[in-house]
């Protein structure tokens, strides 16, 4: 952050000195200034909504204490910069302990892309927080901060599965794949740009939805339960192989993994160097997880296990892969239906990063899939 504060902020001391330091908006409109009261503690519930871009989050002169992420709480964790990925929330309480003036809040872009990624603007969003008198009282970054954060063990709360069901090694990252049919352009090669998990590039189904298909088992042409959990071929993931054509190409499918309800999965999310490396928000709808570990390089399960935390990890739906790196998730599927997991880079997700859990009934009728309601609109 020492690198963003000095290239890119737009003042030189910090604190703001003049209403003409101000700056404006593209849109020739006075960025958003915010009174604050000094010593008084403020509640920050940091989204981002971008669709392509994790974004670094900082006040200046001030720091934070993150508390919740993803909606689940955390271990109080202090920290001067907050890093949020496409879909990712974080809450962080802040106090107004500086001198009375104005200050920046900046959000700036976290380009994790090596090469860079498709281009973007890098003009930082700005706000100002002014705080007035009271009577009262860059990679190692990013990882630092997502690898730090530790859940609030509170009673009644899920605790960590020690017993484990399933365990899926599952690459994510880019490649290329056959030009479509419907498709009236394609370069010369006749691929086009894809993306893909354990190899397996997603096609949403355009006739039956995932779920209607599940509740009256007919999945035929709409779906196959044939997710693999391992890659179909062993490589160096995060080696420079982006010329391997071999290890590039992936083919286009529907294909989901189903799961017995109450089964626990751990998933290893391992991240390839496979035309470009960036982090991935991996995003898991109908659960929340448990983010056990974070590294760079080839997930090593002798070498990672024994940094697992058991006690107190992070709870989230959403889990920033490092670039050139891994993150290993557990959760309990006992929630019933279709659920999507995918990248949540919006030009990702179209590319087809995800895949499809697929979580039968329970025993009870409480713990499996309720009909759909009469009045259910058709397709």
């Amino acid at each position: 952050m020492e690198r963003f504060m000095k290239d890119h902020n737009p003042f030189k001391d910090i604190r703001i000195r003049h209403e003409s330091s101000l700056s404006r908006l593209h849109n020739s409109m006075r960025n958003l200034c915010e009174p604050i009261r000094k010593n008084e503690t403020y509640l920050l519930r940091i989204i981002n909504a971008a669709l392509n871009t994790p974004l670094f989050f900082k006040v200046a002169n001030h720091s934070f204490t993150v508390v919740a992420a993803d909606a689940c709480y955390t271990t109080p964790y202090k920290t001067d910069v907050v890093v949020v990925g496409p879909g990712q929330t974080v809450d962080a309480l802040m106090v107004a302990d500086a001198a009375v003036g104005r200050y920046y809040m900046a959000a700036s872009p976290y380009d994790s892309g090596i090469p860079s990624g498709p281009p973007f603007s890098k003009t930082n969003a700005t706000a100002v927080l002014d705080c007035r008198s009271s009577t009262t009282r860059t990679p190692q970054t990013a990882h630092g901060f997502l690898s730090n954060l530790t859940a609030l063990v509170l009673p009644g709360k899920p605790t960590v599965p020690l017993a484990v069901d399933t365990r899926m090694f599952v690459t994510v990252g880019m490649g290329v794949a056959d030009c479509q049919p419907e498709q009236t352009l394609c370069n010369r090669s006749r691929t086009m740009f894809a993306s893909s998990m354990n190899n397996a590039s997603f096609v949403p189904p355009r006739s039956t939805s995932m779920l209607e298909a599940h509740y009256s088992n007919l999945t035929a042409g709409v779906y196959t339960r044939d997710f693999p959990d391992q890659p179909p071929i062993l490589f160096d993931y995060t080696a420079d192989a982006s010329n391997n054509a071999t290890m590039q190409y992936t083919t286009k499918s529907t294909k989901v993994r189903t799961l017995r309800y109450n089964e626990t999965v751990e998933m290893v999310l391992q991240n390839t160097r496979l035309i470009a490396k960036e982090s991935h928000p991996m995003h898991l709808h109908g659960f929340n997880f448990f983010v056990l570990a974070q590294g760079f390089g080839n997930y090593n399960q002798t070498t990672a296990a024994p940094q697992f935390n058991l006690v107190n990890p992070q709870e989230r739906n959403t889990v920033l892969v490092p670039t050139g790196g891994w993150a290993v998730i557990r959760f309990v599927a006992d929630n019933p239906g279709m659920w999507y997991m995918h990248c949540h880079f919006e030009a990702h997700l179209d590319l087809g990063l995800g895949m499809v859990f697929e979580v039968q009934d329970g025993p009870t009728l409480d713990t499996s899939l309720p009909p759909p309601p009469k009045d259910l609109p058709q397709c």
